[in-house]
């Protein structure tokens, strides 16, 4: 589904196939047609083949074939990120070490196809950002696998979607699948509803036929960012303590920030008793929230944490790395919503650059800066 959707607004299918012959795992085809689902026409796309070495279906063995493909860096590391999701939800599940998770279903060829091909999908397309509306679920059922029946949704799709947006869908049957739970949790940059953006295209991707209250479609947007200001979704979670040094407030702060979270801070307070304290406030993406949350509550005195999501005014941004004569620098550059640029040299590369000189840390930000506005003048 999500390669139809990706095929039907835009992406070319020759560029798909290509990073399905760099797979070198013997021949794979890709068969796609339009079909109706509910008054809706969409793209049905199936993967077939034979693999040249069909018992290969361990994490070990995947990230192999993987690694010796001749695929460009960003599908193949997004590839491994993907299945590497999938071994870990799995080991979890099934009380197994990583290097021991046998895919059974997941290791097949149509699903090597199906990763790879969404992958170089989206790098075709040249897309910035994705975003994706919270996922449905459906509201019980079962299905077939090699461990036997297993409950909807499975084991692996909800381990996969930790920290991930979802909502109850009425319908019996299996709505995300763990490869495009891990698909989704790779390539997402944010869960939400559509971002401010200019639709160019959209597209439909077909599922099996059946009935429910939707047809089993999946869409895809195409768009541009407006310029100005956008808009997201950031997780906050928070915590006051107030019986940790300083040095190790200092080291949980780093911890978050080398983690991923997208801001971490600590701002002094008054607590119960007259005890002198701080708060934690951390953000970070959605999907990312309970993880970091969990790092909190692991290396902090906290007993608990609170964890919400709220709207976010964003302006465009993006950076770039330029020539001084202290060596590259990189600048932060944005636009306000009056459109005038901003440009920002960002003060690690500025440090650096400073102690390894002699200069000051402002001479190195002037002459980063100064050249940045030259360029984009």
């Amino acid at each position: 589904m999500l390669l139809g959707a990706l095929v039907e607004v835009g992406a070319p299918p020759r560029a798909i196939r290509r990073a399905h012959a760099a797979l070198g795992a013997g021949a794979i085809r890709m068969r796609t047609r339009l079909v109706p689902r509910g008054a809706l026409d969409a793209r049905w796309v199936a993967i077939e083949g034979r693999a040249r070495r069909p018992e290969q279906r361990t994490w070990k063995s995947i990230r192999a074939l993987l690694g010796r493909a001749r695929l460009s860096a960003w599908v193949r590391e997004r590839s491994l990120a993907a299945f590497e999701r999938l071994a870990r939800a799995e080991a979890r599940i099934h009380g197994v070490p990583v290097e021991r998770v046998h895919f059974h279903e997941v290791g097949a060829i149509d699903a090597l196809g199906d990763v790879v091909g969404v992958c170089a999908a989206v790098e075709a397309l040249g897309v910035a950002r994705v975003s994706c509306s919270p996922l449905p679920l459906g509201n019980g059922g079962s299905a077939g696998s090699a461990h036997g029946a297993i409950p909807l949704p499975a084991p692996a799709t909800l381990e996969l979607l930790r920290g991930i947006p979802t909502h109850p869908y009425d319908v019996a049957w299996e709505t995300v699948t763990p490869t495009g739970a891990a698909l989704l949790a790779t390539l997402v940059d944010e869960f939400g509803p559509l971002p401010a953006l200019r639709p160019l295209a959209q597209g439909f991707g077909a599922g099996d036929d059946r009935p429910g209250p939707l047809p089993n479609a999946l869409r895809a947007v195409l768009g541009t960012a407006d310029a100005g200001i956008g808009r997201d979704e950031v997780a906050v979670i928070e915590t006051n303590l107030d019986d940790m040094t300083p040095e190790h407030l200092a080291f949980l702060v780093e911890r978050l920030l080398d983690d991923g979270a997208l801001d971490a801070s600590l701002a002094p307070l008054v607590m119960k008793k007259g005890r002198p304290g701080q708060a934690l406030r951390v953000l970070a993406r959605p999907a990312d929230a309970e993880r970091l949350a969990r790092a909190v509550l692991d290396a902090s005195s906290a007993l608990g944490v609170r964890v919400q999501r709220v709207p976010r005014l964003v302006l465009e941004r993006g950076a770039a790395s330029v020539r001084t004569p202290y060596g590259p620098i990189r600048v932060k550059i944005s636009r306000g919503p009056d459109g005038a640029r901003r440009v920002k040299a960002e003060y690690d590369a500025c440090a650096r650059a400073a102690r390894a000189h002699g200069v000051s840390i402002a001479a190195v930000t002037r002459a980063a800066e100064r050249r940045a506005e030259e360029e984009l003048a």
